[in-house]
């Protein structure tokens, strides 16, 4: 029933790389199961009508290889069996009742669009899957495993990575809705977080394409707070060749609900006006203080001081803790030292 002589992907999921076990088994596995849920967004009404409600055309569905996982507990079976035992189990596609060895096995996503998360080569690596029905958690992703590492991934960049190119620099956005609206829109250049804080790796890959990096956030608390957590990882990387700059949104929009609420055009003077790495450092940290106190001035010098030290030298640096010794009256020399104690 089970076959192990599995075939590396080709084609629309993109060549897997010549590896041993399980990653070419698992990757081709994958392939296997985002074309199942492509064929069941097509029979299933759905699936397609959520699309369709958000505005989604098929190209865009299609360019993205966005399906469907039907309610079944069992749908992926016909799947699951062309793969052996251990390759199912490491694909992340199957979830078990309990942690006993003849426990019941049963498909992990269930009534939810899926979205392939793609590695650079093009190789469906995961998933996430949206549900329809309102319940929790509303976003799930693949566990981990041999090709998915959450923090090493980005959804949208092995489709966005041309666009990129052209664009001269790299959009960040928190949801995959937000990545594959923005494309309806016509822009492009847009990559997703997989529901974590943009991580130091993440940064890294896009770094690798591209000096300038754009972070867009919702303008409300959430958005706020994960703007911060995504400024804490890119100190160390923002080096004086680099832009780095943050947007942010209106409180009651996304960049799905933005763009299909004022146009792209409007989205596109948003992140024309996105301040530089400087200039959201500077809010953060004075952010709640009142500086016209002596207390509110030391209590913005102690909270700039972590970030003066995870940021590497050059003009950011200095900039940091110019500011703050004209917020203290002290000089740059008496901030530099008082900061290295």
């Amino acid at each position: 029933m089970l076959r192990n002589d599995i075939e590396t992907p080709t084609g629309e999921g993109g060549q897997a790389a010549q590896q041993d076990a399980p990653e070419a088994r698992v990757y081709a596995l994958l392939a296997d199961a985002a074309a199942h849920y492509r064929d069941a967004l097509r029979a299933v009404p759905d699936g397609r009508q959520y699309l369709q409600g958000r505005g989604i055309s098929g190209a865009t569905a299609g360019r993205y290889g966005l399906g469907f996982a039907r309610r079944e507990w069992q749908d992926l079976r016909p799947v699951i069996e062309r793969h052996d035992e251990a390759t199912a189990l490491a694909s992340g596609l199957l979830a078990q009742s309990s942690d006993e060895p003849n426990a019941r096995r049963y498909d992990r996503f269930r009534g939810r669009v899926m979205f392939p998360i793609r590695d650079r080569a093009g190789n469906v690596a995961g998933f996430g899957g949206r549900v329809l029905d309102g319940t929790d958690p509303k976003y799930m992703n693949s566990p981990e495993g041999p090709t998915f590492r959450k923090r090493e991934m980005l959804y949208g960049l092995y489709e966005a990575e041309a666009a990129i190119a052209a664009a001269g620099f790299a959009l960040v956005v928190e949801g995959y809705m937000d990545v594959v609206s923005l494309s309806e829109a016509g822009f492009s250049a847009a990559v997703g977080t997989l529901g974590t804080a943009c991580t130091a790796e993440q940064i890294g890959l896009l770094l690798a394409i591209t000096s300038d990096i754009i972070f867009c956030f919702d303008g409300d608390a959430a958005g706020r707070r994960a703007a911060a957590r995504a400024l804490e990882n890119v100190l160390p990387l923002a080096t004086a060749d680099r832009s780095i700059r943050f947007v942010f949104l209106p409180p009651e929009h996304d960049p799905d609900s933005f763009v299909r609420a004022h146009g792209l055009a409007a989205f596109e003077a948003a992140i024309q006006g996105a301040a530089t790495l400087a200039q959201f450092l500077a809010e953060l940290v004075e952010e709640g203080c009142e500086l016209q106190y002596a207390e509110g001035r030391a209590r913005c010098a102690s909270r700039a001081r972590p970030y003066w030290l995870a940021l590497p030298a050059g003009t950011v640096r200095d900039g940091l803790r110019d500011r703050c010794a004209e917020v203290l009256n002290f000089s740059a020399e008496d901030v530099e030292t008082m900061w290295n104690h």
